[in-house]
């Protein structure tokens, strides 16, 4: 019955998705992170609650809407022996990196503050005020016959956040594929003495060694103020998409990497397919006018998102493997189908190679806009709708390292190909290239990139289906092969003895003791990153990745998941389920 069911859901789905593709659609833009009320405010990131579910509240925001405003307000909080933190109108860091202490603390939104984007043709340069929102850049440079060549495939972020942050897109070519690696100059404001007038604005140029530390900054230096980037001339790409066989990713990802410009692969593991991406440049006197518009990015239907959530929450309380891997058969049907977004004529997808200018095909998100009043759509992880919920895990490993990751995975998976459906039915593992980079906190050595979401449960004391092979991926990629977690995403265990991970980390410290001595730009989540300042291990702590389970009752005994090993990494301590009849109740 439960697969009957799941049957025709499925096949309801994939004709509500069809004839949504070519019906326009009309999404509500997401709401301000910031809420307030008549005492207080309440910082959110875009999928609502924060790793821990405890709410961000602050007592003041500010928002500034020029470079003097934006100066004075951190002034104020200088002055006024007050913690400081910045958020932007997009929110989508995943840790709590943008929440100030709960006492004593103001927050600076730059939602306001986005007027200025100023192309410097002759030098081929943009600068950009730190709220700007990357696609209002981009568009700007664009108009000017110019192209910016980084950007990460996600366009919801500001200049700022996008930089501070270590946001990506995937190329080992050129200047490689982080933004932040594109960045000639900052404007960042800092705390001063009395006679300054508690802030100053300091001028952050290409030569300067303190770009090494504030391009990656993690907010934690001072506050942005504007962002100066690298450009080029304008160009096309063009790309193709190739659903094949996984048997060889572990031989073929350097080739793949070194031979396409902007490259990536998405492997499925549960279906032993791999999709590679070959994405190059061409001239801009080539024929296409194709647009990037991925799939999970688009405008959703409210209800269809709902329904998927639904049946989530059921194949979750029932176990039921088989609906995950017949929803992850229908998703990458239907990925295949319309070639996961790829436009050829800015409206439908018909055959490769889509052809495209670099602004419309390095990046997307059409669910951040509505084009009317009209409410039927959204981002699918909106919190307003009871959508998706999930996780995302982000893990950069050294090239070196990368190829036997993906075996270990491969031993993990076939065990029981089963158990990755759940991966699977949201994008799989996305795998991308990022080089080496001369900031503090970028990637020290050409790296290859992971990311794969998974399930998140409504409450924090519910396990997942299958979320020891969730965790056991996770502790193999930052324990065993040493990868170092993006800085936006990731749940905490991610981030244990991160700063080891990091040879010039030391030197990113000693830029933060000169710019901000008194540590006026901390919080919890940073300085238990940068300081080491440890967490409570409570019951249920390795459930939400705030903790590896050590203990039964990190886990959840009461509902038969207990740490055990690792099934192929042995070391890793993970949450697993024991049927009543075989467990130790």
């Amino acid at each position: 019955m439960q697969s009957m069911y799941c049957s025709r859901w499925l096949l309801g789905v994939l004709q509500l998705l069809l004839w949504w593709s070519i019906t326009p659609v009309h999404a509500i833009p997401p709401r301000d992170p910031v809420q307030c009320n008549r005492t207080a405010c309440t910082l959110y990131n875009s999928y609502g609650p924060w790793g821990d579910r405890k709410d961000c509240n602050v007592k003041t925001v500010s928002y500034p809407t020029t470079e003097e405003e934006l100066r004075s307000a951190v002034a104020y909080a200088n002055k006024n022996k007050l913690k400081l933190k910045v958020a932007s109108k997009f929110s989508h860091t995943i840790p709590k990196l943008a929440c100030p202490p709960s006492h004593n603390s103001m927050l600076i939104s730059t939602a306001k503050y986005d007027s200025r984007i100023d192309v410097d043709s002759a030098n081929l340069e943009v600068t950009a005020d730190a709220g700007v929102g990357l696609r209002e850049l981009i568009d700007k440079v664009e108009e000017a016959g110019l192209s910016l060549v980084a950007a990460p495939y996600w366009e919801g972020v500001s200049v700022a956040g996008m930089i501070t942050t270590g946001a990506h897109g995937s190329s080992w070519w050129g200047n490689g594929g982080a933004a932040h690696d594109h960045v000639v100059g900052i404007s960042m404001i800092v705390p001063a003495n009395e006679s300054e007038g508690y802030a100053k604005v300091i001028q952050i140029g290409a030569q300067d060694q303190l770009l090494n530390a504030a391009k990656v900054s993690l907010g934690t230096l001072g506050v942005i103020s504007k962002v100066k980037f690298s450009l080029e001339r304008g160009f096309k790409r063009s790309i193709t998409y190739n659903f094949t066989d996984d048997g060889s990713v572990e031989n073929n990802f350097v080739e793949h990497g070194k031979k396409y410009e902007f490259g990536d692969i998405t492997w499925y593991p549960s279906k032993h397919t791999a999709v590679y991406r070959y994405d190059s440049r061409v001239s801009v006197d080539t024929p296409g006018d194709g647009v990037n518009d991925f799939l999970g990015f688009q405008p959703n239907e409210i209800l269809i998102s709902q329904a998927i959530r639904t049946s989530e929450k059921l194949m979750e309380g029932t176990k039921s493997v088989n609906g995950n891997c017949k929803l992850a058969a229908t998703t990458l049907a239907y990925k295949k189908l319309i070639a996961n977004g790829l436009k050829n004529n800015r409206m439908i997808f018909t055959g490769y190679p889509v052809v495209g200018r670099q602004g419309k095909i390095q990046t997307s998100g059409s669910c951040l806009y509505s084009p009317t009043a009209r409410i039927d759509a959204s981002c699918a992880w909106d919190p307003r709708i009871k959508g998706l919920f999930f996780y995302e895990s982000t893990a950069m490993f050294p090239v070196p390292k990368f190829g036997d990751f993906v075996k270990d995975v491969k031993k993990l998976r076939d065990i029981k190909p089963e158990n990755f459906c759940g991966i699977d039915h949201y994008n799989g593992i996305m795998i991308r290239y990022i080089k080496a980079s001369s900031a503090y906190l970028g990637q020290p050595e050409d790296s290859v990139v992971i990311d794969f979401n998974y399930y998140r449960a409504d409450d924090a004391s519910t396990p997942r289906l299958n979320q020891d092979v969730m965790e056991e991926v996770e502790q193999m990629a930052f324990f065993k092969y040493g990868a170092r977690p993006h800085w936006a995403k990731n749940r905490n265990l991610a981030f244990r003895n991160v700063r080891n991970k990091y040879p010039n980390f030391n030197k990113f410290i000693a830029a933060k003791k000169q710019l901000d001595p008194q540590n006026m730009l901390s919080g919890d989540w940073s300085d238990e990153i940068l300081f080491g300042t440890g967490s409570v291990r409570s019951d249920g702590c390795a459930l939400e990745g705030l903790c590896i389970c050590s203990e039964d009752r990190h886990c959840s005994p009461s509902k038969g998941y207990f740490c055990k090993p690792g099934l192929v990494y042995t070391e890793a301590r993970v949450c697993r389920y024991s049927a009543p009849s075989s467990s130790n109740l």
